[in-house]
């Protein structure tokens, strides 16, 4: 097999609604900020798909649903996939395909659709984010999570989500399609009303994962979802342009995507060098 051009990179959730996809969005906006490189979303939510109200793009023009032909037929190229994504304003280097709007084709998706699609994906972009909600009864989340490079699982504080939910779905049903806990890694969403006394530590002892970061959420943000902009909350306001940091700079070196404006993260090994030098860098 020859090796996959970009590397794919899927986020689901233990419970639905719980920021999952707001999550996914930001880490997709940090790497597409810092690496300079095309970056591709794609919304693979079959019956809930909502990151076109969070951006302000209501009645989009292209969506999973439209593209359904050309899957079908696996006719998709990498010219359709790039003219049937979205150019998310302020950050021209993401490009997001909104999910399925007609739910009444939710059941109609293939495994051989949605491999097709990933294939296309991979061909068009450095790295491919695939945001995949909760439920395990469609194509796209066990195709994509089965496929993916990095899987990140992302729960809250609250005991039924990562206890019951996770147990549930993550440790039960997952792995019948040969992805097991261990494969995933942990982002906790923590709200500003608080959802349990659980740390990162006990929550990922508990689901069997490894911790990956926190996303906070704020009452800005949520201003932001409401209005549409989404997009601008990450580029603009101060806890935005924080958001997701840490889990994007990990995804980012494991898969090799830095570019031209990434972040410099300077080790304390290294800042004693340059002390020592009396702050000059040989670089």
């Amino acid at each position: 097999m020859s090796r996959k051009l970009a590397p794919l990179i899927a986020f689901i959730g233990t419970t639905p609604n719980i920021g999952t996809t707001t999550a996914a969005f930001a880490t997709a906006y940090r790497l597409a900020e810092w690496s300079g490189k095309p970056i591709g979303y794609l919304c693979l939510h079959l019956k809930s798909a909502k990151l076109q109200r969070f951006i302000g793009m209501d009645d989009p023009v292209a969506s999973l649903d439209k593209l359904h032909p050309e899957l079908r037929s696996s006719a998709l190229t990498v010219d359709m996939l790039r003219s049937a994504t979205h150019a998310v304003k302020g950050q021209p280097n993401l490009r997001v395909l909104f999910g399925n709007l007609n739910r009444e084709q939710a059941e109609f998706f293939r495994p051989e659709e949605i491999e097709h699609l990933l294939t296309v994906a991979e061909k068009t972009f450095s790295a491919v984010f695939v945001d995949l909600g909760a439920y395990w009864d469609n194509a796209a989340t066990i195709c994509a999570v089965r496929r993916a490079d990095s899987r990140v699982l992302v729960t809250t504080p609250a005991l039924s989500h990562f206890q019951e939910d996770g147990r549930r779905w993550i440790g039960r049903v997952s792995p019948l399609f040969e992805v097991h806990v261990n494969q995933y890694e942990c982002i906790v969403v923590q709200y500003p009303w608080g959802t349990g006394g659980y740390s990162m530590k006990e929550i990922s002892k508990e689901l069997g994962t490894s911790p990956l970061g926190e996303f906070r959420m704020t009452d800005t943000l949520f201003a932001g979802l409401d209005k549409g902009a989404y997009n601008e909350w990450l580029k603009d306001d101060p806890t935005g342009k924080a958001a997701m940091k840490e889990p994007a700079k990990i995804l980012m070196e494991r898969h090799q995507l830095q570019g031209s404006f990434s972040p410099i993260v300077r080790q304390p090994w290294y800042r004693k060098l340059l002390t020592h030098r009396n702050g000059v860098s040989s670089s």
